[in-house]
C-alpha cells in the first residue's frame, strides 16, 4: 500500500510490546456483545502479531463516558467476547495507564493478548494531551492503528501515539485505505456514486466533493426531494429541506461544470403515512399528490440506477434510496444493491460502500458480503468521502 507504513514494514516483533488501537465500540446488551463484526475485523491483525511473538496490547474506547471509570462503559465484557472470536485467552487490565496497566504488561509472555480498559475514562484521551499520550506510550515499543473508524479523531490513542512510537497501519486499516483508494483516490472509470439518506444538510460537503470526482451521482432518499423541489417539482408532504434549495442548485451547477451527471428520481412510491404496510402507489415524480409522501423510488428510477451501475467500473455507495427500514419502501434499495452485487461477483465492478444505514441496507438485502468492500467506519468513511484529511491516517504516512 503505497504511502502508508503497514505490518509488512514492521520487521521483527518477537518480544516487543505492540500497542494496537482497535475499534471495540460494539453493541452490548445484558453484559454480552450482540454483534461481533468489529471484533472479527481486527482478528487478522491481532493473530498475525501474536503468531510472530509480539505482546499484543489492545487500546480502545467504548461509548461516551462522562465522569471517569464506570461499570457501564467498562471494556471487560468485550475482552471475553474478543477471546471467543480469537479462540484464545485475552487478558484484561483495569486501567490503560499507571500501575495496573504496567503490571499487566509486565506479566505478559510473547504472543499474549491483553486489552486495556476504556481510554475515554480519561478526558486527556480526547484532548490528545501529550502527558497522557506519554503514559500510554510507556507501555509499548511499537504502535499499530487498526481503527480506521476512529481515524477522523485526533485523540491520544488514534493520533498522538504515532508521534511517540514507530507507527504502522494494521490489516483492517490497510484494507480500508486500499478500498477507498480504489473507490475515490485512484479509481477505474467510469465512477458512479449513490448517495441517499434523509437530509442534504448532513451531506453538503460530501456532495460538493463527489461532483468533482465521479462521472455520475445518483441522489436518493429524502435528500432527493430537496433537489426535486429546487428544480420546481412539487413533492407534496415529503421530507424536504426547502431552505436548502439554493445549495441544491449550486451543487447541480458545479456538477454540470465538472461533467458529472446528476440522477434524480423519475418516479416515486407515495403513501399518506409512514408506517409498515401503508397503502402506497407509484407515480411519476411530477404527479405526487399534495397529501402524499415519497418514501421510495419507483421501478423506472431503479432501472435508471441499474443502467448507470452497468456503465460503471467503480461504484461508491453511501445511503439508501428510500425508507428501507419499513416494507414495502425497501424495494428500490434492495433491487439496486442486488444488481450491484451481481456485477461485482461477475468481476465487472469495484463496489465500495459505507455508513451505518448503508451497511444495514446491504445486510437487509443479503449482499454485504458480495460487495468489494463494505466499511463499518461511519463518520471516518463519510469524512474521507468528503475529501477531508483524517488525523489518524495522515500520521501513518511514510
Amino acid at each position: 500500500m503505497a504511502g502508508f507504513k503497514t505490518l509488512d514494514d514492521i520487521g521483527a516483533v518477537s518480544g516487543k510490546r505492540v500497542l494496537v488501537r482497535v475499534d471495540l465500540n460494539v453493541p452490548v446488551a445484558d453484559g454480552k456483545v450482540t454483534d461481533a463484526t468489529r471484533i472479527e475485523r481486527i482478528a487478522p491483525t491481532i493473530a498475525e502479531l501474536s503468531k510472530k511473538g509480539a505482546k499484543v496490547i489492545l487500546l480502545a474506547h467504548f461509548g461516551r463516558p462522562k465522569d471517569g471509570p464506570s461499570a457501564e462503559f467498562s471494556l471487560e465484557p468485550i475482552a471475553r467476547a474478543t477471546a471467543e472470536v480469537l479462540g484464545r485467552p485475552v487478558g484484561f487490565a483495569a486501567d490503560c495507564v499507571g500501575d495496573k496497566a504496567a503490571e499487566a504488561v509486565a506479566a505478559m509472555k510473547d504472543g499474549d493478548v491483553l486489552l486495556f480498559e476504556n481510554t475515554r475514562f480519561y478526558k486527556a484521551e480526547e484532548k490528545n494531551d501529550p502527558a497522557f499520550t506519554e503514559k500510554l506510550a510507556a507501555n509499548g515499543d511499537i504502535y499499530v492503528n487498526d481503527a480506521f473508524s476512529a481515524a477522523h479523531r485526533a485523540h491520544a490513542s488514534t493520533e498522538g501515539l504515532a508521534r511517540y512510537l514507530p507507527a504502522y497501519a494494521g490489516r483492517t486499516m490497510q484494507a480500508e485505505l486500499d478500498a477507498l483508494e480504489k473507490g475515490l483516490g485512484n479509481p477505474v472509470r467510469p465512477v458512479v456514486a449513490i448517495v441517499g439518506g434523509a437530509k442534504v444538510s448532513t451531506k453538503i460537503d460530501l456532495l460538493m466533493n463527489l461532483v468533482k470526482k465521479v462521472d455520475a451521482l445518483v441522489i436518493g432518499g429524502g435528500m432527493a426531494n430537496t433537489f426535486l423541489a429546487a428544480r420546481g417539482t412539487d413533492v407534496g408532504k415529503s421530507l424536504c429541506e426547502h431552505d436548502l434549495a439554493g445549495t441544491a442548485k449550486q451543487i447541480m451547477i458545479e456538477a454540470a461544470e465538472a461533467g458529472c451527471a446528476i440522477i434524480l428520481p423519475a418516479d416515486g412510491v407515495v403513501a399518506k403515512e409512514f408506517k409498515a404496510g401503508a397503502p402506497s402507489e407509484t407515480v411519476a415524480i411530477e404527479a405526487v399528490p399534495a397529501d402524499g409522501m415519497i418514501l421510495d423510488v419507483g421501478a423506472k428510477t431503479v432501472q435508471s440506477v441499474n443502467d448507470w451501475i452497468d456503465r460503471a467500473a467503480t461504484l461508491v455507495w453511501n445511503g439508501p434510496l428510500g425508507a428501507f427500514e419499513i416494507e414495502p419502501f425497501d424495494r428500490a434499495t434492495v433491487a439496486a444493491a442486488k444488481h450491484a452485487a451481481a456485477r461485482t461477483k461477475a468481476g465487472k465492478l469495484v463496489s465500495v460502500a459505507g455508513g451505518g444505514d448503508t451497511v444495514a441496507a446491504l445486510n437487509h438485502a443479503g449482499v454485504a458480503d458480495d460487495f468489494t468492500y463494505v466499511s463499518t467506519a461511519g463518520g471516518a468513511f463519510l469524512e474521507w468521502m468528503e475529501g477531508k484529511p483524517l488525523p489518524g491516517v495522515e500520521v501513518l504516512k511514510r
